[in-house]
């Protein structure tokens, strides 16, 4: 990649959860759990010297979740009885930005392959809201108790310095895909507990190091590129 070259880029992350996945379903039985997270993040970026780019990148995280019910058994050597619990839904979406540096480095004479770190200074606001559903259930008395729904919100606030090695293979001349994964962040959260009519009743924030490989933060992607001049 030449200097004066601009680069244009969308990575794209989708994932889903359902129980029959889990490797605990001996454990949890009865269990009803579905939930996907998607996120899109479309980049700009410029490069400043041969192989070194600086860009932005926007983003959006959609998570959507629920748990219809489930029961824990742990088996009679411990005694602490059958633990059911259900009706549990969560819904969440947050927008980021963020400025980002990246390297290249070929691994073969023609520059079609490569490999790239990136350092990524960025900041996401996003809402979420968590739902608590309990049943209808039969009272003492004969009667039955209609189903209530419960709805605690948040608003969230987070900033994060992340690092993301990958691997770039160039399809065509200007056109290039890649893939990279989370390799350790540093990141401030603050959250703020909402009540229905969205005043402020709680807050809470905190600070996370983290240094080892990210499976959930894995980015695939294909770049665009766009030259003022002809190559040499």
């Amino acid at each position: 990649a030449y200097k004066g070259e601009v680069m244009l880029g969308l990575t794209v992350s989708y994932g889903n959860l359902a129980s029959d996945d889990s490797d605990y379903y001996l454990l949890l039985d009865q269990l009803k759990l579905n939930g996907s997270i998607i996120q899109v993040n479309p980049f700009i970026g410029c490069f400043v010297a041969n192989n070194h780019a600086l860009g932005l990148r926007f983003g959006y995280t959609h998570i959507d979740g629920s748990l219809g019910n489930a029961s824990i058994n742990l088996g009679e050597s411990i005694d602490l009885g059958d633990l059911s619990f259900g009706g549990v839904g969560l819904l969440s979406n947050s927008y980021s930005l963020g400025l980002f540096y990246r390297s290249y480095v070929p691994i073969d004479k023609k520059g079609r392959f490569g490999l790239f770190s990136e350092i990524e200074l960025s900041a996401q606001t996003g809402k979420q809201a968590l739902s608590f559903t309990k049943k209808a259930a039969e009272n003492e008395d004969g009667t039955i108790a209609e189903a209530t729904t419960s709805t605690s919100n948040s608003k969230t606030f987070r900033t994060k310095l992340g690092f993301h090695p990958g691997l770039a293979v160039y399809i065509f001349p200007n056109v290039c895909a890649t893939i990279s994964v989370g390799l350790g962040s540093l990141q401030y959260n603050s959250t703020k507990q909402l009540d229905a009519a969205g005043n402020v009743t709680g807050s809470h924030w905190d600070s996370q190091l983290r240094a080892r490989l990210n499976i959930t933060d894995i980015r695939i992607g294909v770049n665009l590129h766009l030259w003022n001049n002809k190559k040499p």
